[in-house]
This record gives C-alpha cells, sequence and structure tokens, in this order.
C-alpha cells in the first residue's frame, strides 16, 4: 500500500457531515421571504445543498440555489449564522444563513418558482416564524433576522440555539 493509499483510506474513513445554504431576504416592512417545496411538509427559505464534491462552497451554493429555486440571481451578503443540525437518519447538517438583503417591489414581481421543486412563495411576518418554519429552522431564522436588523457578529446555533 502506498502512502496515498493510506491517505485515501483514512480519508474514506472520517465522520460525513452534510452542508446546507440559505438566503434570508426580506421586504421594506421586515418580512421573511418563505418558499414552499412540493416534496416535503412544511416551507423553507431560498436555498439547499452544498455540492462540496464539485468544489462548491457555501457562499456559492446559496447564490445557486437562490437563482435555481426563485430565479433572483443576487450575492450573498454576510454571513448571519451557522447552525449544527442534528437529525434522525441522517448524518448532521452544517446550515449556513446569508443575508440576502431587502428586495424591492420591482425584485419580488421577478420572483419566478422552480416548479420541480416549489409550490408557492410568502412573506412572513416575525411573529409567524414559529407557524412558517418550526423547530431549529424557526429559531435559526428568529436568530439571523435579529443579526440582520441589529448588526453584531454571526450568531453560532447548534439545532437553532445559540451556542456560549
Amino acid at each position: 500500500m502506498t502512502l496515498s493509499d493510506d491517505y485515501a483510506t483514512y480519508i474514506a474513513g472520517l465522520p460525513r457531515i452534510l452542508a446546507g445554504a440559505a438566503m434570508l431576504f426580506r421586504d421594506g416592512e421586515g418580512r421573511v421571504l418563505a418558499v414552499e417545496p412540493n416534496y416535503r411538509e412544511g416551507w423553507a427559505l431560498p436555498g439547499g445543498t452544498v455540492e462540496s464534491d464539485e468544489g462548491e462552497s457555501p457562499r456559492q451554493g446559496a447564490r445557486r440555489e437562490t437563482l435555481e429555486e426563485i430565479g433572483l440571481d443576487i450575492a450573498p451578503g454576510r454571513l448571519l449564522a451557522v447552525d449544527w443540525v442534528r437529525g434522525p437518519g441522517r448524518p448532521p447538517i452544517a446550515a449556513y444563513l446569508y443575508d440576502g438583503g431587502v428586495l424591492s417591489a420591482g425584485q419580488l414581481a421577478e420572483i419566478v418558482l422552480q416548479e420541480a421543486e416549489l409550490v408557492s412563495w410568502r412573506l412572513v411576518g416575525r411573529d409567524e416564524i414559529p407557524a412558517y418554519f418550526p423547530g431549529s429552522l424557526g429559531r435559526r431564522v428568529a436568530s439571523a433576522l435579529e443579526t440582520a436588523e441589529k448588526g453584531g457578529d454571526t450568531v453560532e446555533l447548534e439545532d437553532g440555539h445559540p451556542v456560549g
């Protein structure tokens, strides 16, 4: 066995995690853009799985997924939150949430949904976040929204709960 074979065996034996990236978009009233997937229950933010096998970074993944899902090509702003999300039957997910900024009425009118994955979109008020984004996603969205509005450092979360 060569040194490279040893290294390949070592790498293959390391634990696996998934990476996801999304964007937090708001309107002028501070409501959050939510999308409704057709492949599972509930609502989500524009975003998805980072294609790390292809060398994609979380920031690149957030931009690509946003373009694919809602038809807007917007560069992600600052990183608002990183969440370590555990789940049954799958590896943990490192979920990156970027600031998508405030969308104008014109940008909202330009949204075109990816029909293969999404049914609809809507704007969700702060008080509606727990209903539309239950559990750790709702806590992540609320934390990121607060960071976007008030400034401050990127928030580190575990299952939506602040760390530290």
